[in-house]
């Protein structure tokens, strides 16, 4: 009869902690490993086969096993002492970290290099601190809080729609994508190819813009779109007629918007008041990423618009559309799974750390 396989049994707060670890950029190969181990074993996988998966030695996966069973998340650290002693003094790491965030004025940042120099060690040293400490001076994140006075009820009317959304209905995240400009290179860039870089040209000709109106379907992921060369009331008002005649006459629409003018204007409303089957529901103020159309749009950029290079605004039409086309053929849904009492949370956090900037300035 064949031997029983064991398995870990992991809480829940275990595995999510080992799941971060394969799962971090910033987690050593070793940590990355060991967690790796540990959650195929979890799963009443064999160690052999593990060691297989994993290519290291069914010692090393029956190692770090019995670690974990015996010590928890603690079994899988170095037993303290093992390793080369660390070479550089502890005030000098100290001094690394400290600095990172004090760069000498008029610089906004510290490199490797300048900061190796500032404090009187090697670039490769300054690189493995900043790494071991999470610290990235050349990394920057936009941000934008918003002010809107009902942003709470606004974010969970969105939200709802996301995480239950309501039935004989079509939730459609809609927007427009304004000023996609047809750049034409001035000379042909190099393709990709095998140890080869794909390039551009860094100058360009301008042969004007257009501007695309889209609708995701939430649940399905299909777009209805339009094109028109601006970007008014007009060609707002043309583009809900447009999502009136393509979509089932049965069916609520529940529109998610931003708060551009354009989708407040009085014929705009007039139109919908005479529709009930329409509902808006509008984005709190500086809060696009709300919206899910936007994570559309920044592909469609990604994918088309900006490395490309079109002799005309035609020629851009044509391409966007071949994109959405093949697009339908095979739609790709996005799926809210962020809780909305932890997004509040990191707002609130962010909102507290901004407070706290400004009465430093003061």
């Amino acid at each position: 009869m064949a031997r029983p396989i064991s398995i870990i049994e992991l809480t829940e707060v275990e595995e999510q902690e080992l799941q971060r670890r394969v799962k971090a950029s910033t987690a050593s190969k070793r940590d990355s490993l060991r967690a790796a181990i540990v959650l195929r074993r979890s799963e009443g996988v064999r160690q052999s086969q593990v060691a297989q998966e994993l290519g290291v030695s069914v010692a090393c996966v029956n190692k770090w096993s019995q670690r974990f069973e015996r010590d928890g998340l603690d079994g899988l650290a170095d037993a303290k002492g093992r390793g080369r002693p660390p070479s550089l003094p502890a005030s000098k790491v100290e001094e690394v970290i400290t600095r990172a965030t004090q760069p000498p004025k008029p610089r906004t940042r510290w490199s490797v290099r300048t900061m190796a120099k500032a404090i009187g060690m090697s670039p490769d040293s300054v690189h493995r601190i900043w790494q071991a400490n999470d610290i990235k001076p050349h990394l920057i994140q936009i941000f934008k809080l918003s002010n809107d006075k009902h942003f709470e009820e606004k974010f969970w009317d969105v939200i709802g729609l996301y995480l239950n959304p309501p039935e004989k209905a079509l939730v459609l995240c809609c927007d427009e994508k304004g000023q996609c400009q047809a750049l034409e290179r001035s000379q042909p860039g190099l393709p990709l190819g095998v140890g080869e870089i794909r390039t551009k040209t860094h100058d360009y000709k301008r042969h004007g813009t257009v501007t695309l109106f889209a609708a995701l379907n939430y649940l399905d992921g299909k777009l209805i779109t339009r094109t028109e060369a601006r970007q008014t009331h007009v060609e707002w008002l043309r583009f809900l007629k447009q999502i009136d005649r393509e979509t089932p006459k049965e069916l609520d629409l529940h529109l998610i918007l931003d708060n551009y003018g354009t989708h407040k204007e009085a014929s705009v409303m007039k139109w919908l008041s005479r529709r009930p089957r329409f509902h808006l529901h509008f984005t709190p103020t500086s809060s696009s990423w709300l919206n899910l159309v936007e994570r559309f749009f920044g592909e469609l950029t990604q994918d088309v618009i900006r490395d490309g290079s079109f002799s005309s605004v035609r020629e851009l039409v044509r391409d966007i559309e071949t994109y959405l086309a093949d697009r339908n053929l095979d739609p790709k849904s996005y799926k809210w799974k962020a809780k909305g009492e932890d997004i509040l949370r990191k707002i609130q956090r962010a909102r507290e750390a901004l407070e706290g900037q400004q009465e430093n300035h003061d």
